[in-house]
């Protein structure tokens, strides 16, 4: 798995070496509170497909459903055998401020046996809020990614997902979500990464070029700002405040290490007080060799096969580095490198620094 491993020392060169950190726009560090998106969630049926549906009891109870609806009844005691149908989730988001008769996109997935939805046409189907009210309509013909083909045999091959597919601008706004935007006499600026530093600089930025008394940080993640309450006067108010640039606060001391890929990611503020460090390992090889001993001929015995195992031992030299006060992960990397240790057993080390309470920073494995 450590063969798969980001060089450390490369990573700990970008985020040790790398610049100040560098102001950034309001907006992309914070957005107004209640101006968010809202899902919709729908069921629906995909036609047209060739002979890669589903048939699963739903699906045709379904079928039936509609065709009632049309006008078409079905008779109970037919049995309606579909090949090129499927019985579909389809889920959207719907962005702020979307207006009714706009457009936005639609993922449509497989909740039967379907094996793919190539090709196929997604009938018109209501999209619901959480409050169970239609707030669109989707339809249209679906764009998948994925391809599936098998033969007589049993044997298949599958690209990607084909159970899944995506409808561009797929599906028509039919109800507006009300926004708290033009309520009240305040704003409230919500930072993605939480941080009493970036919160009381975004305040004190307002503050400086508006004027004394406008925002106020709440806690870390919220910084209240009075605006206008005409409507004009108030989205003029936030393209200023969205423009404006701050210095956000300084990520704190982390180490990050993805167990699944074995990329391991080292901030710049880590440190490490005193700790002496021993690195060694231990490799036992076993090796087989059987050797067959075979009777002479017309003798009358049987061949045997006798095994014959060898066992070595290899023991590396163990080493030890010393970690001063205050050093940084910058040594510690120099220090295993010198010794010969793979990048993967900088996770172990660090892990028993955390454990003997030498680390100054807080250990994440994901």
């Amino acid at each position: 798995m450590w063969q798969r491993i980001i060089t450390t020392g490369l990573i700990l060169c970008f985020s040790l070496c790398a610049p100040p950190a560098l102001a950034e726009r309001v907006k992309d560090i914070a957005r107004i509170a209640g101006v968010r998106d809202n899902q919709l969630v729908g069921y629906g049926l995909v036609v047209g497909l060739n002979g890669t549906g589903d048939k699963t009891p739903f699906t045709v109870q379904s079928v039936r459903n509609m065709l009632t609806q049309m006008g078409v009844t079905v008779p109970p005691d037919v049995n309606v055998s579909l090949k090129n149908v499927a019985a579909v989730s389809i889920s959207a988001k719907l962005p702020p401020f979307a207006k009714r008769g706009q457009t936005i996109d639609v993922t449509v997935s497989s909740i039967g046996d379907a094996k793919s939805l190539r090709g196929g046409t997604l009938l018109m189907s209501p999209l619901r809020g959480a409050d169970g009210r239609v707030y669109a309509i989707a339809q249209g013909s679906l764009v998948v990614g994925g391809l599936s083909a098998g033969g007589e045999d049993g044997s298949r091959i599958t690209v990607n997902v084909p159970s899944v597919g995506r409808i561009p601008n797929g599906a028509t706004v039919e109800r507006e979500v009300r926004s708290p935007f033009l309520e009240g006499d305040a704003l409230t600026l919500n930072l993605h990464t939480p941080d009493f530093t970036t919160a009381m600089r975004l305040a004190k930025a307002i503050n400086h070029v508006i004027g004394p008394g406008t925002a106020k940080a709440i806690d870390a993640a919220s910084v209240r700002v009075n605006a206008p309450r005409d409507s004009d006067q108030r989205v003029a108010y936030v393209a200023m405040l969205e423009e404006m640039e701050v210095d956000p606060g300084e990520a704190p001391a982390r180490v990050i290490v993805n167990s699944r890929t074995g990329t391991v990611v080292i901030g710049a503020h880590v440190r490490v007080m005193p700790a002496a460090v021993s690195h060694g390992s231990l490799t036992v090889t076993i090796s087989e060799s059987p050797q067959v001993s075979q009777p002479p001929p017309l003798s009358g015995g049987e061949t045997v096969v006798t095994p014959q195992s060898q066992v070595t031992v290899q023991k590396e030299d163990s080493r030890m580095f010393l970690l001063n006060p205050g050093v940084t992960l910058n040594d510690i990397v120099t220090a295993i490198n010198q010794v010969g240790a793979a990048p993967g057993d900088l996770v172990a080390i660090l892990e028993a620094l955390k454990a003997a309470g030498a680390l100054r920073a807080e250990l994440i494995i994901i």
